[in-house]
């Protein structure tokens, strides 16, 4: 999942919303001790979330669908891209609150903690808010913005990634398919999760 789907199911606190999006930007075991244990937990929420996405079989499937042009490779960074836009368009399923009032709290959240945040993540905290990345993927154009951005930031093969793209467009119905499949056993699976951390923390 990308940005907008791991803020909105860390959505329970601030801290919590910040380590989700840390999640990104943060590796390893030994960087986890510098963080408060709310935050922690969520850093690690957020791998095993994306692990989850991974290996969940309708996005195994959706994935599938790049084999023929070879780009299978880079199939799970547009769904990801996908997926955010696939929450935001019907965030009305899933929220009673409107999406601006979310992702006004998430740019509040980055702002006021930008003195803790890792260099990458402090340096596009305020682009993400000037230009609303995240309430940006209610519309359909800003998943190909989104994932032609992405691709000026790979080392290698960035035109792989936007070549996805017309992959993408040419499956579109099944790769909705695959988030409706997918996201409600996310959201389930992904408050197991919190659960058992908040038990071994």
């Amino acid at each position: 999942m990308n940005y907008l789907a791991h803020a909105w199911l860390a959505r329970h606190s601030d801290d919590a919303i910040l380590g989700a999006l840390l999640g990104d930007f943060v590796f390893g075991q030994s960087a986890l001790p510098d963080w408060p244990a709310p935050v922690r937990v969520e850093i690690v929420r957020h791998r095993r979330i994306d692990r989850y996405t991974d290996d969940h079989p309708a996005v195994v499937a959706a994935r599938g669908l790049f084999d023929a042009a070879g780009l299978r490779r880079y199939a799970g960074i547009v769904l990801d891209v996908y997926f955010d836009h696939c929450l935001a368009r019907g965030w009305t399923r899933w929220n009673a609150a409107p999406l601006a009032g979310f992702t006004a709290r998430v740019y509040r959240i980055l702002s006021e903690r930008r003195a803790e945040l890792p260099p990458r993540l402090a340096a596009i905290a305020p682009r993400m808010a000037a230009h609303d990345w995240l309430g940006s993927y209610a519309h359909r154009e800003s998943v190909d913005h989104a994932v032609r951005g992405i691709a000026t930031r790979l080392s290698r093969n960035g035109e792989k990634l936007v070549a996805c793209l017309d992959v993408l467009r040419a499956n579109e119905d099944a790769a909705q398919a695959a988030f409706e499949a997918f996201f409600p056993d996310l959201v389930e699976a992904a408050a197991r999760m919190r659960d058992a951390l908040r038990v071994d923390d």
